[in-house]
């Protein structure tokens, strides 16, 4: 393996049915000596720097974590890469910290598809290479806007029709001419912002507006009446 040290790394490790199923499946493959090395995030991150920090401190071997959370991306990948790097640096962690995001997303969870990642050099991410982030000068500024106009785009509302209606709402703003302007509008997508059982749900600020958007008819009314016109909608979009 050529690791001083192996972690697994993800919300519940320790905790539910999926957690207890993948440290039976680790204990099967490891010994109960590896249940030590499974580090639970679901409560934050400090765990997971107090460990990095001592293996650093302890040893000079190299570290493999490998990255289970089911809900991350390559986003998420990035800014733990670099949490990791700021951390190692001034410890001498220059090539010693490995990182495999692989399995990210995946369910269930699977113990022996996660140990094999020590001997796949081609799923690990060294902490050190990752490009800066992107920037653009107008990036720095707040764009001109009226409104600002939030949609949801949390898995209920997407499975009800959210993903086009955002396409449709930003193709009738911009033939209008509202799309980031003095007069117009900011869209912004956003997860969550309930009541989720009457999605596709938008709302509208600074007017403190709330809107089922559920039909090209109610694109058409929300940007033409309230976005342009200035008018909120009635009752008839509005969740109880």
């Amino acid at each position: 393996m050529g690791f001083q040290c192996l972690l697994f790394v993800g919300p519940d490790l320790r905790h539910g049915a999926a957690g207890e199923a993948f440290r039976r499946q680790l204990q099967a493959l490891r010994g109960e000596a590896a249940l030590d090395d499974l580090v639970d995030t679901a409560g934050g991150f400090d765990a997971l720097w107090a460990r990095v920090a001592a293996e650093l401190r302890e040893g000079d071997g190299r570290l493999l974590l490998v990255d289970l959370d089911p809900n991350a991306d390559s986003a998420y990948l990035d800014w733990l890469r670099g949490e990791l790097w700021r951390l190692a640096e001034p410890l001498g962690g220059q090539g010693r910290i490995l990182l495999s995001g692989s399995l990210l997303g995946r369910r269930p969870l699977d113990a022996a598809a996660a140990c094999s990642l020590a001997d796949n050099p081609g799923e690990q991410l060294d902490c050190e290479t990752l490009a800066e982030i992107p920037a653009k000068p107008n990036w720095s500024h707040i764009p001109p806007h009226r409104h600002q106009l939030f949609l949801c785009i949390g898995a209920r509302c997407v499975r009800r029709g959210a993903l086009p209606l955002w396409k449709q709402l930003r193709q009738r703003l911009a033939a209008a001419g509202r799309i980031e302007t003095e007069d117009g509008v900011l869209i912004t997508r956003t997860y969550c912002q309930y009541p989720c059982n009457l999605g596709p749900i938008a709302t509208v600020h600074p007017d403190g507006a709330w809107y089922r958007i559920a039909s090209e008819e109610d694109v058409r009314r929300l940007v033409d009446e309230h976005l342009v016109g200035g008018a909120p909608l009635d009752a008839a979009l509005r969740p109880p």
